[in-house]
């Protein structure tokens, strides 16, 4: 596939500057160094410390004053009491890690100067690949992480009989590595007190030359090919983690290399592939510039060279890193993926659930990967165990609640003392709302019934029972924030604690419709319905202020920081639909408002924050603002290997970047299917394949001179298809005309059915 490699023509040096492999369960970055190579390894269950009861009994008893002192005017004395009594003890929970170091390190005897150096990973297959040639030796290296046969695999082989001879080092912070025989190194430790146990297996299979151990070192002496291979797991998915690795080891390396390599590029490219992207520019130039280095590439980006195949590379790997840390059977991505080097990494590396982990979601269904949207409904469902008890005894609610960031244990206690992020109950509701797009989507009744309607359900219960009235009469939130912003109010008091923000009342609307509609597509008799459409009914409407934006609060107050980073009172823009140009004209012109204001006052300045935008300029319907704002992403938020940057890293941005590509070109929210609705000028030619639609249909879209020329609609369920027209387009469905009118086809279709759209200018 076209523009699906990155190429260096140097190693990596920073962590951020090498390769990213994994499988779901195993990660490793690989730096390519000739000489001294270092691979950082991860799984993803190491996480410090153990589950605990972190939920303040206090919080019940003071929350009918706390709502008090909120609706009085005085948030200084609500946030006060708040953290006097609602705050979690400890007020923080223990870090996703990393598992350890790889090192390798080769005699230097006879390596000369290295020429001809190049390092590539190529996302269709997850292999990285490594050439140099060194004192008349062309060496050549391959590493990858199976996910068939679960293991890491680094493969080293030279041109030269007996040329490798180097030491293999396996090491961990606070771990302890012992050799076993003379091709193999054991791991293992615990992650703190209460922590689950690891294990980890490093074993070495040579084609010729020797073997011996040292410590948590093996040497190798002058074989021809040598390939380490490693397994790791915890005692969070195995009793015996040395024993489960040792297993995986010794089915990998009976199957030998070739196979397990096979079998790796096989399930990898069978995800991969269902989707491609062209953005075409002039052959000859496309070419010359998919030869270059891919930080030479971004550097030229970043001094005004428009480059189609760089954004269609920057998409492909979000598509990547997902399907690479996001597998049936694993955990969720979480704010590195499952990529960190630190035993204390910024944030925790821990699932943060006021955008991150969401954002990280994002392009799972729309851009043909649903299966790796998996891991997040399990995690949904070991939430809901643990939220049910935090619902209860902190608001005497029944369901289940999330604050803003969770762990390996699916916490949903309140974390931190930072109070714009902490007092925040919505993140259930966020996440089961993914549940619901998945069955947009695929139309999988079953699913529906058995996991995401009880899951939207119990969090619909919570919000029930939470919401309070205000002064007004509106039903609202009490206490909550908007994430990590703050207001200001005409009495000069200034609080992030608040009743009613409208990214509450928006997706609150949003989950109690979605709940509706699912009694409607069940043919259930629910008895929380009537109470659902009664709260519907009384719930603040989207306010618009003063000055043209739209209202990030229940009422209208000044902002101190007009340029903040979240902007999530578009909420209703994108993930959701209330907003749209046809529907609610006046409150997208406030949207559009609200971010030329935020951008004019600094906002987007980080990765995360810059790739949401992009989408709201999508929804919006402004090609040229969406890409301004893909091209700033590329040019401030992403380092030399294409991470995304906050900074520091956080891989959000990667996948928010992909999401709101795909965005750009095929749009199917509010039950409206929509071709190019946001295609840029610097796109004016190109072609997608694969990329699906609410309603269950896969989409290949072609486009010349900036217009739509072809696409094809391939049906996998039952459903009625609405998509926008216009005037020059022709349907027909299996070779049957379709009758239109001048804005819209509405098409009832079914499983193996083919609409075929052709522009007739």
């Amino acid at each position: 596939m076209n523009n699906a490699i990155l190429m260096y023509s140097k190693p990596a040096q920073e962590w951020v500057e090498a390769f990213p492999i994994g499988n779901g369960k195993l990660g490793a970055m690989v730096f390519g160094r000739p000489l001294d190579e270092r691979v950082q390894l991860n799984e993803e269950s190491i996480w410090h410390g153990g589950p605990q009861q972190r939920d303040n009994l206090d919080a019940l008893p003071n929350l009918p004053e706390i709502r008090r002192l909120l609706f009085a005017g005085q948030p200084d004395e609500a946030e006060k009491l708040a953290f006097q009594s609602m705050a979690s003890k400890p007020e923080d929970l223990g870090p996703y890690q990393t598992l350890g170091e790889l090192a390798i390190h080769l005699d230097e005897r006879g390596m000369s100067e290295i020429i001809g150096y190049w390092r590539e990973l190529d996302l269709q297959t997850g292999i990285v690949s490594v050439r140099y040639e060194a004192g008349g030796v062309k060496c050549c290296r391959e590493s990858f992480v199976s996910g068939p046969d679960g293991v890491i695999v680094y493969r080293m082989s030279a041109d030269r009989r007996g040329a490798l001879s180097f030491t293999v080092t396996l090491s961990r912070e606070e771990g302890e590595v012992s050799p076993l025989g003379s091709d193999t190194l054991v791991l293992q430790g615990q992650c703190g007190p209460n922590g689950v146990h690891y294990g980890a297996v490093l074993r070495i299979e040579c084609e010729g030359g020797e073997l011996h151990t040292a410590g948590n070192t093996i040497i190798v002496s002058e074989a021809n090919v040598a390939t380490i291979y490693i397994a790791a797991a915890t005692t969070y998915r195995e009793a015996d983690p040395i024993t489960a690795s040792h297993e995986k080891l010794n089915s990998a390396i009976t199957k030998g290399y070739e196979a397990v390599r096979q079998a790796h590029v096989a399930e990898h490219d069978s995800l991969f592939s269902r989707v491609s992207l062209e953005l075409r520019k002039a052959a000859d130039q496309a070419a010359d510039q998919g030869k270059l280095p891919t930080d030479e590439r971004l550097e030229r980006f970043r001094n005004g060279e428009q480059d189609p195949g760089l954004i269609e590379l920057f998409f492909h790997y979000g598509r990547y890193l997902l399907l690479s840390s996001s597998r049936r059977g694993s955990l969720p991505a979480n704010l590195q993926g499952i990529w960190n080097e630190s035993m204390t990494p910024p944030w925790e590396s821990d699932y943060h659930t006021n955008i991150n982990i969401q954002m990280n979601y994002w392009p799972a269904e729309v851009t043909n990967l649903a299966e790796c949207h998996e891991p997040l409904f399990d995690f949904i469902d070991q939430l809901r165990v643990n939220g049910r008890r935090t619902a209860q005894v902190m608001y005497g609610a029944r369901g289940f609640c999330v604050h803003h960031t969770s762990n390996l244990w699916a916490d949903t206690a309140i974390t931190s003392r930072w109070l714009p992020a902490m007092f925040w109950p919505m993140g259930g509701a966020w996440l089961v709302l993914h549940m619901w797009e998945h069955y947009l989507y695929g139309g999988d009744l079953v699913f529906l019934r058995d996991r995401a309607y009880p899951a939207m359900r119990e969090s619909a219960l919570f919000f029930l029972d939470f919401m309070v009235q205000d002064p007004l009469g509106r039903w609202v939130t009490a206490p909550s924030v908007s994430p990590e912003n703050s207001y200001r109010l005409p009495n000069g008091n200034e609080g992030a604690l608040c009743a009613g923000p409208s990214m509450d009342t928006q997706m609150i609307r949003m989950l109690f419709e979605a709940c509706l509609t699912s009694v409607e597509h069940l043919g259930l008799e629910d008895e929380i319905a009537p109470e659902l459409r009664e709260r519907l009914a009384g719930m603040p409407e989207q306010g618009i202020a003063s000055n043209g934006t739209l209202m990030e609060w229940a009422d209208e107050y000044e902002e101190p920081e007009p340029g903040h980073r979240h902007i999530s009172h578009l909420f209703a823009l994108h993930p959701a639909d209330q907003i749209t140009l046809d529907g609610t004209p006046a409150l997208a012109v406030a949207a559009r408002k609200t971010l030329e204001r935020r951008l004019a006052h600094g906002g987007g300045h980080t990765g995360w924050s810059r790739a949401w935008i992009i989408h709201f300029w999508a929804r919006l319907q402004d090609g040229e603002e969406a890409y301004a704002n893909l091209a700033g992403l590329l040019e401030k938020s992403v380092h030399p290997n294409l991470f995304g940057d906050h900074p520091p890293f956080q891989i959000d941005a990667n996948f928010g970047g992909t999401s709101a590509i795909a965005e750009m070109l095929l749009q199917s929210h509010a039950g409206l299917i929509q071709l190019l609705p946001a295609l840029p000028s610097a796109w004016p030619a190109g072609r997608v394949t694969g990329l699906r639609v609410r309603g269950c249909a896969e989409v290949d879209i072609v486009w010349a001179e900036g217009k739509l020329a072809s696409a094809e609609m391939r049906v996998k369920r039952d459903g009625v298809l609405r998509i926008r027209k216009d005037a020059d387009w022709t349907f027909s469905c299996n070779q049957n005309p379709v009758a239109s009118n001048d804005r819209f086809v509405q098409i009832i279709a079914h499983p193996g059915d083919r609409i075929h759209i052709a522009a007739t200018k």
